[in-house]
């Protein structure tokens, strides 16, 4: 077969007719990383990400005007792997390979942290969430007079999960001895801090806090815990586990003998899945509640309430509501107003949009400078929640306790592990 100049050039054109739309569609993509554990034993925080992400590839269908001209919006999921040294490269693709205009994250300082330094070093715009501001802020070594340039957050912090875990406390009988179980991690080395975390307020409230020390994430043996706590007579453990840990303890500590009027624990009791696993000795649990159907609050992306949002995640996902549904989406909701306010798709115009962020989230109000402890800091509201048996679930999480946020309904009260 013999070609021409003329068919070449003729050819030549009509690919170049059929390319170009596509090319121009590619340079008025803006992208979206998420980074978030989807495996390792973090992976509850990130189990909802994918149906929150395609929620929101729906959303996002007709694009987004940013600057006077619509972009098509392309969301890209990232796996930490619970690892903080692979949450630092993933984001670090995300920034210098897929080029993304916004990095979201959530999931644990072993997830959020890594990522909100690599965005910081290269300046550029990102939320994170689900970190209590204290592990986010100081673990970055972060300096309250100055902050940070290009990184935002969005949680509540430990003052608020003192208060929730010590209003329940105080509403049942104790003899105020509390056993802690502070693991050698971000939240754990934050939470038992003498200074920022649990020991100095408890102490000031009358609670006789007994720290056996630090421990490494995945421990098979909790003997030397549970002899410290029966030794103190310790009515009350509380602390910060990862979910694989809080089972070895729990069952241990049954083994063992140790039966605590209360177990308040933090990070481990979020999920139904894990709570699930844990049997009989799931019931009355109690742990900190950041988002639950009861919230209320409405989704400025999709109007949903917490409650609707909760029932189709059950719906289409054929699993138990999770509270990282509403952090993952709210995320999304920050992201979608601050490009929508963005002069461009530049860094530093979609930072600035993100520092104004003034909005209603599904997760309560969002607003940097004036509604948390330093400018990078926005709190969100924290109750506390027990679990039980359920009507439609084997085990179902009930808020107990709203003294920290009073618009938060409670759905009965607090008792003592049977």
């Amino acid at each position: 077969m013999t070609i021409t100049r003329r068919t070449f050039v003729q050819a030549a054109a009509a690919l170049a007719s059929v390319e170009a739309p596509r090319l121009a569609l590619a340079a008025d993509t803006v992208k979206i990383g998420y980074v978030s554990p989807q495996t390792g034993p973090l992976a509850p925080f990130g189990e909802a990400d994918k149906w929150v992400i395609d929620q929101m590839k729906t959303v996002f269908k007709g694009g987004v005007a940013i600057g006077g001209k619509k972009h098509d919006v392309l969301i890209l999921l990232k796996d930490s792997q619970s690892n903080p040294n692979r949450a630092g490269e993933v984001a670090n693709d995300l920034i210098l390979k897929d080029k993304v205009a916004l990095m979201l994250t959530a999931g644990t300082p072993e997830t959020a942290n890594p990522v909100s330094d690599a965005c910081e070093l290269n300046q550029l715009p990102c939320v994170s969430s689900v970190v209590p501001w204290q592990p986010w802020f100081f673990g970055r070594k972060g300096d309250p007079a100055k902050g940070f340039d290009w990184t935002y957050h969005v949680f509540w912090g430990l003052e608020d999960v003192i208060a929730n875990f010590t209003n329940g406390w105080n509403s049942v009988q104790t003899n105020k001895k509390v056993g802690g179980l502070f693991p050698n991690d971000g939240d754990g080395n934050a939470w038992g801090d003498p200074n920022l975390g649990f020991p100095k307020p408890l102490s000031s409230m009358g609670y006789t806090l007994t720290d056996p020390g630090r421990f490494q994430n995945g421990t098979q043996d909790f003997s030397a815990q549970i002899a410290a706590f029966k030794a103190a007579g310790c009515d009350i453990v509380t602390g910060v586990v990862i979910p694989p840990d809080a089972k070895t303890f729990l069952t241990q500590a049954r083994q063992q003998g140790y039966r605590p009027k209360v177990i308040t624990l933090g990070k481990a009791l979020l999920f139904p899945g894990a709570i699930e696993a844990l049997g009989d000795l799931g019931d009355g649990l109690t742990t900190e509640v950041w988002w639950s159907p009861s919230h209320p609050f409405t989704s400025s992306l999709t109007k949903q309430s917490a409650k609707a949002l909760a029932e189709a995640y059950e719906g289409g996902a054929k699993k138990q509501w999770t509270q990282p549904i509403g952090f993952a989406h709210a995320l999304f909701e920050v992201a979608a107003d601050a490009l929508k306010r963005s002069r461009s798709t530049g860094a530093k115009d979609v930072r600035d949009a993100v520092v104004a962020t003034n909005l209603q989230t599904v997760v309560g109000p969002v607003k940097w400078g004036g509604q948390g402890p330093f400018k990078n800091v926005s709190k969100t509201p924290l109750v506390l929640g027990q679990w039980g048996k359920g009507r439609k679930y084997k085990m179902e999480l009930t808020i107990v306790n709203d003294r920290a946020a009073p618009a938060i309904p409670t759905g009965g009260t607090m008792r003592l592990m049977s």
